[in-house]
């Protein structure tokens, strides 16, 4: 395994402990460092993070702000249903950021990625950059580069990582504008 797998292996397993030992705080009564914007014409909300963080929210999107080390800053989310599109610039999050969900965490350094919560199963898939995905309560994990996602369900089944078809890549962006 490369060092870069083996570093975000690590930061992925750091992140998961963080996560479930820190409160949360609602998108809606604490910014976390962040504003939030609703974008013209639409129900899609924006927000951005001291950090330089990104995140853009979809309509109906159910999620909460993490502050783990207590700085005043999000440094992950909690996402339990509809889908986020996150650019994350490198070294800007201390510690790297993560979106966890029921079936998946995915962690980043630097990057542009999508998650998506529907039915029982989590999606991520890669704009640009690298991004760690693993389910909560296993070791084993995938790195998916750009152009690639996962679909992960409940279960102990191996993770595939596929190169999504243009179709698939433009609905999913399409969600936010893009």
């Amino acid at each position: 395994m490369s060092a870069s797998g083996r570093y975000l292996r690590s930061l992925m397993a750091c992140m998961l402990a963080c996560v479930f030992w820190v409160d949360t705080v609602s998108a809606q009564s604490n910014n976390a460092g962040c504003t939030f914007r609703l974008v013209a014409g639409t129900s899609r909300q924006i927000l951005r993070c001291r950090q330089g963080l990104t995140i853009i929210a979809e309509d109906g999107a159910r999620f909460a702000l993490v502050d783990r080390d207590g700085n005043g800053s999000a440094d992950a989310v909690r996402l339990r249903r509809k889908a986020l599109l996150l650019d994350a610039p490198a070294g800007r999050v201390r510690g790297g950021f993560a979106v966890v969900t029921p079936q998946a965490i995915a962690a980043v350094r630097g990057t542009k990625w999508a998650v998506d919560v529907a039915r029982g199963k989590t999606s991520v898939f890669v704009v640009k950059g690298r991004v760690a995905v693993q389910r909560p309560a296993s070791n084993a994990g995938v790195v998916l580069g750009p152009g690639e996602g996962v679909d992960v369900e409940a279960g102990t089944g191996t993770l595939t990582v596929k190169r999504w078809p243009a179709a698939r890549v433009s609905a999913l962006m399409a969600r936010f504008g893009q």
